[in-house]
């Protein structure tokens, strides 16, 4: 019985670390008998498209951060409140990681040794906390900013 359990868990696991990863490859648009001055014509447009996609999301997120501190009326408090922000949002991926390998502990590498289960269990109620928390901190941070106003 352990044995099925401890399989269907390594192949959730596996699936579920393969079908999050995805990996994209870039298309060459330059031929090979093109001679050396087109190739640098091409690499520059290519460059300034990288730029002008690098100038964009810049924009976007100081146009984010403006949009935060008019929101609470002021700059230290919009910054904390896109801090804040970024935290809940990355903090989502990184706990599940967190939980998933607190799970292999606890059940694939505990089934062995009692100390590493432990270890596992102790360490999955920590990241379940710290997921909790980074979630709720920007409502909190929100009702006692605006309930002082």
């Amino acid at each position: 019985m352990y044995k099925i359990k401890r399989k269907c868990i390594i192949i959730t696991l596996l699936a579920l670390i393969f079908s999050s990863t995805v990996v994209f490859a870039a298309e060459s648009n330059i031929p090979n008998n093109v001679n050396n001055s087109e190739n640098v014509i091409n690499n520059t447009e290519e460059n300034d498209s990288t730029a002008t996609t690098i100038l964009k999301i810049k924009d976007e997120q100081l146009k984010s951060l403006d949009d935060y501190k008019t929101k609470y009326g002021s700059d230290t408090y919009g910054f904390a409140a896109y801090v804040l922000h970024m935290i809940q949002v990355y903090s989502i991926p990184i706990g599940l990681v967190g939980i998933a390998v607190c799970a292999i502990y606890q059940y694939v590498i505990g089934l062995k040794r009692l100390d590493v289960r432990d270890k596992g269990f102790h360490t999955m109620i920590a990241m379940v906390t710290i997921l909790i928390i980074c979630q709720v901190l920007p409502l909190i941070f929100a009702v006692v900013i605006k309930s002082n106003d």
